[in-house]
């Protein structure tokens, strides 16, 4: 089955207050192309966030971001009040000493250093890692779901255009049966208004025969039809199969192009290009299977 390289996924989990939230995106590309925004506290854990990843995506242009929100207990600065304390003493003092008054001892006091200022630092326990691992995991899932779901809707389109080519195809056979007769009775006319012309019947025939073999068509139709019983068969395979639809692609063009320049019935090269424009829209879109 066909997978989209487009995609998006999130998650939130909650771990003691914290709000941990991951997005991941992706859009086409030959190759995966990982950028990552993550949260310093997770930092030391972004090879491990990276090869999860690179598992389930095997390719794209994918963003992912990790950040926590934290509760507003979480997020206020504690107050050092033993220092505060201090402080005060120190300041009263002065002032008694030299007759301060009127001064403002709550401003003064939470503008002293390290009043409010933190001094722990965080540290990643196995727990917390475990609970944003378990974020990761499920947005990477949410995004190779979104991916699956926009891969049935390009099955669908391929299988469309796919059968479109093969119906037009079969529209040439008509035209292509009596072209050889319109060839052989353009030839002799052009003879028969010419007189004085002397020429070997049998050698004409012969001629003829040659002239028309050089633009038959009949390989370029089996191959072209083998090329879109092999794309049926790749849609139809596990996922990853972009690359080798679009080489497929490339082989039907080669044959449909061949078929116009063999072609010398108007009838026939408006079919193919009309060919040319469904295989185009497969071009176009195979870039963003997966």
């Amino acid at each position: 089955m066909i997978q989209s390289m487009t995609g998006y996924g999130k998650a939130v989990v909650v771990f003691k207050g914290k709000k941990i939230n991951v997005e991941i995106k992706s859009l086409n590309s030959k190759q995966l192309d990982l950028m990552t925004r993550i949260a310093p506290l997770y930092r030391e854990k972004e090879m491990e966030i990276r090869q999860i990843i690179a598992e389930k995506l095997l390719r794209g242009k994918v963003e992912m971001s990790v950040w926590i929100e934290k509760d507003a207990s979480a997020e206020a600065t504690p107050v050092n009040t033993s220092l505060m304390e201090n402080y005060y003493q120190q300041l009263k003092s002065f002032a008694e000493e030299h007759g301060l008054t009127g001064m403002d001892w709550m401003q003064t006091l939470v503008r002293m250093p390290d009043v409010l200022t933190k001094t722990e630092v965080e540290v990643l326990d196995d727990e917390e890692w475990k609970v944003a691992r378990a974020g990761v995991v499920e947005a990477v899932q949410h995004l190779v779901d979104f991916r699956t779901q926009e891969g049935a809707a390009l099955e669908k389109k391929f299988a469309e255009k796919i059968d479109n080519i093969e119906r037009l195809l079969a529209s040439i056979e008509p035209y292509e049966k009596s072209r050889v007769e319109k060839i052989r009775a353009r030839i002799v006319d052009g003879l028969k208004q010419i007189p004085e012309a002397e020429y070997d019947k049998n050698r004409l025939e012969q001629e003829l025969i040659y002239y028309i073999e050089k633009l038959d068509i009949s390989e370029e139709k089996q191959r072209l039809t083998n090329h879109l019983k092999y794309f049926r068969e790749t849609m139809a395979d596990k996922a990853g199969q972009g690359k080798k639809l679009g080489f497929i692609a490339q082989e039907m063009g080669r044959e449909i192009n061949t078929t116009g320049s063999k072609s010398n019935q108007a009838e026939m090269q408006n079919i193919v290009v009309m060919m040319k424009d469904e295989l185009e829209q497969i071009k176009e879109q195979v870039l963003n299977a997966l």
